[in-house]
């Protein structure tokens, strides 16, 4: 059954507080927050819109900066930490989806840890580029991350028999593991499991949309941006010769 009808473990990781927590502690600060904060400093203007923006590590991030930041997310509970973070008054908060940013109100408009990739449908996916041309001045920047399905990350995230165990910050030890469970066209279904400290196993399904440069390019083109770099890596290396990415850079034209 595709994880999409199960309505109760889809994208839990980002809806179930249990697991934000484990997410939260297992995604800390890294290289690709670098490149975000590096990117986004390189825009027109400081009016700043992170799109997916989760439990909000870049989002407070940006604003500590001296960015203007609204940070939109559907999940709540995501978003729930991110308003519990050191410094979280300085970034607006809005539980919603693209279609809710408004428009034309920022320079700058990200997309970080492969959100762009859970829009797996092509309308979907020109919808919300739609709605961030919209949300953008002319002139204004976007930058999201995908990654380059020539590198097939996925194949490393199938290790259902292997264990990797997370530390909460209260000391408590979530053991987590990872299966890949179909693949089709550039789609990839996979779980995440959680066995919580109570003894609970929890489970996370999500689809995956792996998309190529060239077909990345043209989507991003038709929505009404001019593609000005892709970069391959967080030290923005060329693509193929980085760390398995496309890192877009465009301009709303």
């Amino acid at each position: 059954m595709h994880p999409a009808m199960h309505p109760e473990t889809h994208q839990a990781e980002f809806r179930d507080a249990r697991l934000v927590e484990v997410y939260d502690a297992q995604n800390t600060w890294g290289r690709d927050d670098d490149y975000f904060l590096a990117r986004a400093a390189e825009g027109p203007g400081g009016r700043v819109l992170d799109l997916g923006c989760g439990t909000g590590r870049l989002t407070v991030a940006l604003a500590d900066a001296g960015h203007v930041v609204t940070g939109v997310d559907p999940a709540g509970a995501s978003l729930d930490a991110a308003r519990r973070r050191p410094g979280a008054q300085g970034v607006t908060w809005i539980h919603g989806t693209s279609a809710d940013a408004p428009a034309g109100a920022f320079d700058v408009a990200l997309m970080t840890s492969h959100v762009a990739q859970l829009f797996v449908a092509d309308d979907e996916w020109a919808g919300v580029l739609a709605d961030l041309r919209r949300a953008l001045v002319p002139g204004g920047v976007l930058v999201f991350d995908t990654r380059d399905p020539r590198d097939r990350a996925w194949e490393a995230w199938h290790a259902p028999g292997d264990r990797d165990p997370v530390a909460l910050g209260d000391g408590r030890v979530v053991q987590t593991w990872s299966e890949v469970t179909g693949e089709r066209d550039g789609v990839v279904d996979f779980t995440l499991g959680y066995e919580m400290p109570e003894g609970d196993v929890l489970t996370s399904t999500a689809t995956l949309r792996f998309r190529a440069e060239g077909e990345v390019r043209r989507c991003v083109e038709a929505a009404g941006f001019t593609v000005e770099q892709v970069d391959g890596g967080w030290r923005r290396e060329a693509v193929g010769q980085g760390d398995g990415e496309l890192l877009v850079v465009a301009r709303a034209v």
